[in-house]
Parts: structure tokens; sequence; C-alpha cells
């Protein structure tokens, strides 16, 4: 049988707000992949007003459920790079990428402008798979 649904989890990582107008990291919940072995976050981007805005991505693991021991994950951990999934002020309404493959519990996502004075729209979800049971529990959270 081809169950996609059953075999993965989705989370809210950054919800949809109002428009950051200046260069205020956009940051994710954090994630607790227990239970997990794979992690993606999907960025989705909305209107990005500020013509010479551009905006990196950092993704921070740990074993703390606080991120207090929080470090930068090294690009052997990530599936993609932090670069490619950073944007600029042309990626209007545009769907971005990183996945995670690191040995700690716990994970968070930082957007981080830079230059914007314009309104900058976006949200992030994360999506978990390699459940250690299955079929996933019913969305939670």
């Amino acid at each position: 049988m081809r169950d996609f649904a059953n075999n993965l989890e989705v989370r809210r990582a950054i919800s949809p707000a109002a428009a950051k107008t200046d260069n205020t990291p956009f940051v994710s919940q954090i994630i607790d992949l227990s239970g997990f072995s794979m992690l993606v976050f999907a960025i989705l981007l909305g209107s990005l007003a500020d013509a010479d805005a551009t905006f990196s991505v950092l993704v921070e693991h740990g074993d703390q459920a606080n991120l207090s021991d929080a470090a930068a994950v090294p690009d052997s951990s990530l599936t993609g790079s932090e670069a490619s999934a950073g944007f600029d002020f042309s990626a209007d309404n545009k769907v971005r990428k990183i996945g995670y493959v690191g040995s700690k519990r716990y994970v968070r996502l930082t957007v981080t402008p830079a230059n914007n004075t314009g309104d900058a729209y976006l949200s992030a979800v994360a999506i978990l798979s390699g459940g250690r049971y299955s079929p996933t529990a019913s969305q939670s959270a």
C-alpha cells in the first residue's frame, strides 16, 4: 500500500504572522525528534517587499529541551545547505527546504533578514518521518 500520510508528522515551526519590516529573525518552535529519525523544514514564502533584502537560514540542534546547549548543525548533518535554503527579495511565493539527519533530539530553524525595511511574510513547517512506530499519531502540534 502506498501510504505517505501515516508515515510522517507535520508540525508548526514558524506560524503565519504579521509581516516583519525590520531585521528581526524569524525563529521556529523547538522541534522534538523523539521517535523520529528524519526532519525537513519547509519554509513557505509570501510577499517579500524590500528590493534589496536577503534572508539567511540557520539550523541549530542540541540535547536540552530548551536548546540551552544549541549549536549550529554541521553541514554533514544537513540535507541541502543553509546557503541554498536562504533567499532574497525575488523569492516571492516560493518554498525552500532544508533537511536534518543529525543525532540530536531537539532542532530549531532561524531565518534572519538583512537590509529588510519592507514587508516580509513567511512561515515554516517541520515534516518528521522515519518514525519508530507506524502509523504516526494524529496531528497534535
